[in-house]
């Protein structure tokens, strides 16, 4: 009898993600995969080349894929502030002269770039991110750093911006920062399975919490965290958000506007 395969899968390895990992590790599909946990710019690039069948990547490369396919129910998202998306300054956003974008995740570039074109009205420089350029924002020079990152910065910044919060003060749209997609059609019952993994671990944040030891990381705080920043559930809202979203970007490759 041929062996059936496992599913490559590339999984974020931000805090966010947490309650996926949990659900997985506590349930059979966990068998059913072969797992890896990455940053999100290595979840895409995994993807994009086909290295994994399966990943939760950031929603801006779903254009590059000649084929995708959204699967799960659940995403990670936020109805408003989410706390770890953020535009940090020393001044306030006219007086901002460039900005250095996180290589960590293409959607929070995308984002930042929409927020400063149609909703505050700024023109900077956008400057390519290398590791420690958190420690280059100063003066008229911001950043926009996102993940467990923002949690402990050694700097405390004079202005601090959420951008999902900017997006909902601008859209009255959630917003949808990462979805599982496959890059080829799964089976039926893989699907259900997965998607009741994932569900498992939602439904246990304070578990997922209590199993998770580090001592780095407030357990309070990241109870927080996931129960009233991150919001999982893929609705028709984070659907018509995710829309409006993918549509800037196809419109932003039509202009060929230069970032």
């Amino acid at each position: 009898m041929q062996k059936k395969l496992k599913v490559r899968v590339s999984a974020v390895s931000y805090l966010n993600t947490l309650p996926f990992l949990f659900g997985i590790y506590h349930s059979n599909v966990i068998n059913e995969i072969e797992l890896s946990v990455d940053i999100p710019s290595v979840c895409a690039k995994k993807l994009l080349a086909n290295e994994v069948d399966l990943g939760l990547v950031p929603v801006a490369i779903l254009p590059q894929l000649k084929e995708y396919h959204i699967i799960s129910d659940y995403c990670i998202g936020a109805e408003g502030k989410v706390a770890s998306v953020m535009l940090y300054s020393d001044v306030p956003l006219n007086e901002i002269k460039a900005i250095y974008l996180d290589y960590q995740s293409k959607t929070s570039i995308n984002l930042v770039q929409l927020l400063a074109k149609e909703y505050w009205k700024i023109n900077p420089k956008w400057l390519k991110a290398a590791t420690g350029y958190e420690n280059k924002i100063d003066n008229a020079i911001a950043g926009v750093i996102i993940g467990d990152r923002t949690f402990n910065l050694p700097k405390v910044f004079n202005y601090q911006y959420d951008l999902a919060e900017e997006w909902k003060k601008h859209t009255d749209l959630p917003f949808v920062f990462a979805c599982w997609v496959a890059n080829k059609k799964l089976t039926p019952e893989f699907i259900t399975n997965f998607n009741s993994a994932l569900k498992k671990g939602i439904d246990n944040i304070k578990e997922v919490v209590t199993d998770y030891k580090d001592n780095n990381v407030n357990q309070k705080q990241l109870y927080d965290y996931l129960s009233n920043k991150i919001s999982y559930p893929f609705n028709k809202n984070k659907q018509q958000a995710l829309t409006k979203f993918l549509n800037y970007i196809e419109e932003k490759e039509k202009t060929s506007f230069d970032f």
